[in-house]
């Protein structure tokens, strides 16, 4: 997220400022992704398919870029509102790990697109697990079953941000939600028919901004603001979808605001 309203969002994440996780080890790893040239071409090349040959949104580095900020944001939430976590504790990790497999995941979950738009969680895997030994290696921070554990991890998270999966972690979990919040104008996730005037052409069009906070009575708050009402068929298509099932449902609560009316009403939806 490179507009400077990110921050006012809450959308993106500042490896500078304090956090309610150990940080160090997942900024190491952020130092790597942003320029390791391998992820980079993946990034790029991942966006041909669906996006030149099948006219869907980006799927490249905005978009990644986008999914990581949100995945580590939602991550810093929920720990501050004291939410266990149980992938990298669960194979006997640290709790500084949970944000290195949460940054790694969000950051290859969709090179598969390289294969094939569809189906492409499951080309990810071998493509990912290459990517990860490499990256694992070169920070030096892993033994040989440490970096297998993580690995591991990494692409549970990879294969459940699509929603035939169900994560079994809430890592996992977070980089799946995170995935479904890319959903502003001009990004949705929904594909529409070019030139076409049904429901995905309207509603893609209605998201205006997408913010993450801490909630009063849940960890998170997703307050959407919509130009239109037919963006709650983003909301209900897209990101309640990605929520169901993420073993962070009961942490996150959705408003959706739309902010244009004839009236001069502001319309207040709860989900």
């Amino acid at each position: 997220m490179n507009d400077p309203t990110d921050d006012a969002n809450g959308n993106r994440y500042d490896p500078a400022t304090d956090h309610a996780f150990p940080d160090g080890p997942v900024n190491d790893v952020l130092d790597v992704l942003r320029t390791d040239e391998e992820v980079l071409a993946y990034l790029d090349a991942q966006n041909v398919n669906p996006v030149s040959r099948l006219g869907y949104n980006d799927h490249g580095r905005k978009h990644v870029e986008i999914v990581r900020n949100a995945a580590l944001r939602l991550y810093d939430l929920l720990k501050a509102s004291d939410v266990q976590f149980d992938g990298a504790l669960g194979q006997g990790l640290e709790e500084a790990d949970e944000a290195v497999i949460i940054a790694l995941a969000a950051t290859l979950h969709d090179i598969g697109h390289v294969v094939h738009r569809h189906d492409h969680p499951y080309y990810s895997i071998p493509l990912a697990a290459d990517a990860i030994d490499r990256i694992l290696g070169e920070l030096g921070r892993y033994d040989t079953a440490s970096a297998v554990r993580i690995k591991g991890e990494v692409l549970h998270a990879i294969l459940c941000h699509h929603t035939e999966e169900t994560p079994l972690t809430r890592e996992a979990g977070v980089v799946r939600v995170a995935d479904g919040l890319d959903m502003e104008r001009g990004r949705s996730r929904i594909p529409y028919e070019e030139g076409g005037r049904g429901i995905n052409t309207v509603s893609s069009r209605a998201i205006r901004r997408v913010s993450l906070q801490a909630g009063e009575d849940t960890p998170i708050l997703v307050e959407i603001e919509m130009t239109d009402a037919a963006g709650v068929y983003q909301v209900d298509e897209l990101l309640k979808h990605k929520l169901q099932d993420s073993g962070i449902e009961a942490c996150v609560r959705i408003v959706a605001v739309n902010t244009h009316s004839d009236e001069g009403l502001v319309e207040r939806i709860e989900m």
